[in-house]
């Protein structure tokens, strides 16, 4: 402890404000925030405007509370019904299945799309004690049985989480009357769909292909 302390001691205690380090560690919390980062991005909030601060406040803690999920499609939204579900002109028949809300941005980035999503909440994963009932999975095949959908795009990542996400899936809707399809492999193995540019992204999801025949060609290595 002594080493440790005499390498890092100086930097550790280098702030002159205990209001300040406090700030710091929180903004060091999030996501891809070091603590270099945290302290620039405090500093520049001291230099602002008292009234511009309790804004960019009020509206982290205006979103916290007031966010709510779709009770459709399980998408972040300002009501119950998202602006995507509550579209009119979306067809609500065609159901693009994705794993989390970053990968609805970038679907809809791409304007190839004009159907309905369903946000699964993540993808199954052993390793990470993440299975099937941790996901929106029932909701899913609850909108399969009520027989108002005519196809579900399986749009999940590239991996084998996804992969076995997707055949899970697959397996609780087979028996209904409708199109089970996934992303063309215009997305590389292994890649997330929020990495992947629009243009190919745009092509996958138009190239779709029935999942069946594309577990099928796996299966023979083809």
């Amino acid at each position: 402890m002594k080493i440790i302390s005499a390498i890092f001691g100086p930097y550790m205690h280098s702030y002159s404000s205990k209001l300040l380090e406090e700030a710091v560690e929180e903004f060091a919390t999030l996501p891809g925030i070091g603590r270099k980062t945290a302290l620039r991005l405090v500093l520049h909030l001291l230099k602002q405007e008292d009234k511009d601060v309790e804004h960019f406040g009020n509206t982290i803690l205006r979103m916290k509370k007031e966010i709510v999920s779709c009770r459709e499609c399980h998408n972040i939204s300002d009501s119950e019904l998202c602006h995507i579900c509550s579209d009119p002109y979306r067809d609500k028949q065609t159901i693009c299945v994705v794993e989390s809300i970053r990968d609805v941005m970038s679907i809809e980035n791409t304007q190839q799309y004009a159907g309905v999503y369903h946000v699964l909440g993540g993808i199954i994963s052993p390793m990470d004690g993440i299975g099937p009932a941790d996901l929106n999975i029932n909701s899913l095949e609850a909108k399969a049985k009520s027989g108002t959908c005519k196809e579900v795009i399986l749009a999940l990542s590239t991996t084998m989480e996804g992969d076995t996400t997707n055949f899970y899936i697959y397996r609780r809707l087979q028996e209904y009357p409708l199109s089970i399809t996934t992303l063309a492999r215009g997305v590389a193995i292994g890649d997330d769909l929020e990495y992947a540019d629009e243009v190919t992204l745009g092509r996958s999801l138009l190239n779709r292909t029935s999942f069946e025949l594309t577990f099928k060609n796996s299966k023979h290595g083809t």
